[in-house]
């Protein structure tokens, strides 16, 4: 039997103020009522670990994984996008999410308005919920083993170089 032919046209797709009209973690900090603690802290950390930090100042606020889900639900998204996604991935297109997000947020919002499965890949900081019930974010890689030297990206995610992975896969499709 032989394989199905590869997709002719890749779309990447970038998650805050792309997919959903806000900063997701901006809008989750915010609805949640940890603004305060979020001001305090932002010149003071790089925003992957000031965003574990915020995962960590809303726990202790009593706000649990669920109730992040359920304010990722209610942030604004333009219909229109959803029905672009779902038409291109209709039609064959292989869609991707280069992000610095994280998974349970782009995870959440996707499954909320019916898009994730149309997704291949979702390229961003991995999520997970640790034995407390407190959400944790991580660096999608360690700047520490493996610098990316893009002047552009932060240290934990190089868009850039992921997105010149995508294109080599494709290429050599």
């Amino acid at each position: 039997m032989a394989s199905a032919p590869a997709p002719a046209v890749v779309v990447v797709f970038d998650f805050d103020r792309t997919i959903i009209d806000w900063d997701s973690d901006e809008w989750v900090i915010t609805k949640l009522g940890a603004a305060d603690a979020f001001q305090r802290l932002l010149p003071t950390m790089r925003w992957n670990p000031l965003m574990d930090r915020m995962m960590a100042e809303l726990h202790a606020r009593g706000k649990t994984p669920e109730d992040i889900r359920d304010c990722l639900r209610s942030a604004p998204l333009d219909t229109h996008v959803v029905s672009a996604i779902k038409r291109a991935a209709a039609l064959g297109c292989d869609l991707k999410v280069v992000s610095d997000a994280n998974t349970f947020f782009i995870e959440t919002v996707l499954a909320h308005h019916g898009a994730l499965g149309c997704f291949s890949e979702i390229a961003t900081n991995p999520a997970s919920v640790d034995a407390d019930g407190r959400l944790r974010i991580s660096p999608y890689h360690d700047s520490a083993a493996a610098p990316h030297g893009c002047s552009l990206c932060p240290d934990n995610m190089c868009k850039m170089h992921k997105t010149k992975d995508v294109l080599t896969l494709c290429r050599a499709r």
